[in-house]
């Protein structure tokens, strides 16, 4: 049989999660994730915040990286104001993803960015995003969805050739981007909706949409191939 990659995937932090008679402080991932992760054909393995200076010897462990949805990025992280509609900093999040992000980037490691994921990418390598978008995330707590158009010949458009509705849950975009960022699809407002590096600069995919929320797995497949 062979080898399953094992794939990395980022985590929230929550301060007061509940199970049973217990209401502690705990390392989050909702089960949609590593569920993806398996049918694609990998192992998921979470990875909590930890201290940036333990991120490369984490990510040398790793054959592929997911940086998770979650809460907003820091503004301060892209050198912006706070919006009164931008939430709560996670700054243990911030820090450790994206130095989780600079080690993959740097090992070479195939890399997926999820909602959040994306959005920190941009940042990590220099973009910043819209604080809020109207008409987006309308219900709290419930995905919605909306047709995304891939850019020919990228990365994304190989492995999503068509249009396609995806679920999503988001206010934030990306605004300038990233040092090298392509971007490779696009929703039909013209927010950006999946961005990457170009050819020859490692297997690097970020996605505004939540892919473990729908059917379609063809995104995490193509990770878990460039993991392999």
């Amino acid at each position: 049989m062979s080898v399953r990659p094992l794939i990395g995937v980022s985590t929230y932090l929550e301060p007061g999660a509940r199970w049973g008679v217990w209401e502690l402080e705990a390392a989050l991932l909702p089960a949609a994730y590593p569920r993806l992760v398996q049918r694609a054909g990998g192992l998921a393995a979470m990875l909590p915040p930890d201290s940036p200076e333990h991120a490369a010897a984490a990510v040398a462990r790793l054959d592929g990286l997911v940086i998770a949805g979650g809460p907003d990025v820091d503004p301060s992280r892209y050198g912006g104001e706070r919006s009164p509609r931008t939430g709560p900093p996670a700054p243990e999040r911030d820090a450790w993803e994206l130095a989780l992000i600079g080690a993959a980037l740097a090992g070479g490691v195939p890399l997926l960015g999820i909602c959040r994921g994306m959005q920190l990418l941009n940042v990590a390598l220099g973009g910043t995003l819209v604080q809020h978008l109207d008409g987006h995330a309308e219900v709290v707590g419930a995905f919605g969805g909306h047709p995304v158009k891939p850019v020919p010949g990228t990365l994304y458009a190989g492995i999503v050739p068509e249009e396609l509705t995806v679920p999503t849950y988001h206010h934030q975009a990306v605004e300038r981007l990233g040092e090298r960022l392509v971007p490779s699809a696009y929703a039909a407002d013209g927010t950006v909706e999946a961005v990457e590096l170009p050819p020859g600069q490692g297997w690097v995919l970020g996605v505004q949409w939540h892919p473990e929320m729908g059917e379609d797995s063809r995104v995490m497949r193509a990770l878990v191939r460039a993991a392999s």
